[in-house]
């Protein structure tokens, strides 16, 4: 019998202030509940601009903990009142100093059910990461929500193979890639590498981007936010390049099974091989 997952993205605009860019999210959650979404993601930092494209300690005071917040605590209230999975790309500091850019995951009844932390930090020009975040150490967490097996890869992330690898190992079923990424960068890798990572571990995709060109810096953020699944075949149009859109898709999860049973890529794994890659 086929499982039917409704899954929401919504990219959006730096509104101009933390607050607003709060509720207009707050909006979006209930929105994409009333069109039935049982799962939904918002984009890297989402509740901010992308300081990232300055060096300005100002921007620490955006993180706040996880999950003891009161942007995790306020979100926890409003999945258990519409009965939706969320992940929240956050801000996190873990202690004065100690700062990561983390995503935290509610499940559909307000639970916490734990954070994935951005391992791979970018430095250059426009993503200025190293100054605002430490590698991550969560290690490749997959969260068992009321959806299924729900795993978290971060921006930048998505250009290391091995994450992607290590999220279907621990059988995510589903795997979100909040973003804040820029037309002149990686415009040309974005409709290439999270199909090609849906299809090497076989299973769905969310890869989500804000909009727009923020004051702090000239970064033109392209949107284009979608749903992928193992055959690399977008689920629905791809989102506006411009334009703030909320996107709903219908995920079939008989597909993962369809298309492992024709690919044996887990079965014919060769890890005892691939030590070498692993050394420093």
């Amino acid at each position: 019998m086929s499982r039917v997952i409704r899954a929401a993205l919504f990219q959006t605009a730096w509104t101009g202030d933390k607050e607003s860019m709060i509720q207009v999210h707050e909006q979006a959650v209930r929105d994409a509940a009333a069109q039935g979404a049982q799962v939904m993601c918002f984009q890297e930092l989402f509740y901010g601009p992308y300081f990232c494209q300055v060096q300005d300690p100002e921007f620490y005071a955006y993180a706040e903990r996880v999950p003891d917040g009161p942007i995790v605590e306020r979100f926890q209230r409003l999945a258990r009142e519409h009965g939706i999975v969320l992940v929240l790309p956050m801000y996190e500091e873990e202690q004065p100093g100690v700062l990561y850019n983390t995503a935290a995951v509610i499940d559909a009844d307000g639970s916490y059910l734990g954070k994935y932390r951005k391992t791979h930090i970018p430095q250059v020009r426009g993503f200025w990461e190293k100054f605002y975040f430490r590698p991550g150490n969560s290690g490749w967490p997959v969260f068992d929500t009321a959806v299924g097996k729900v795993g978290v890869y971060i921006c930048y992330d998505r250009h290391f193979p091995e994450g992607w690898r290590a999220l279907g190992l621990e059988g995510a079923e589903i795997v979100f890639n909040p973003s804040a990424t820029s037309r002149g960068l990686s415009g040309y890798l974005w409709q290439l590498e999270q199909p090609a990572a849906a299809v090497a571990n076989e299973y769905f995709v969310g890869a989500i981007n804000r909009v727009g060109v923020e004051e702090l810096g000239d970064n033109d953020f392209y949107g284009t936010s979608y749903f992928v699944d193992p055959e690399a075949r977008f689920v629905g149009e791809v989102a506006s390049d411009k334009e703030t859109e909320l996107v709903v898709r219908d995920l079939d999860m008989a597909r993962l099974r369809e298309v492992r049973d024709r690919w044996q890529f887990y079965r014919d794994r060769a890890p005892g091989a691939y030590s070498p890659l692993t050394a420093p």
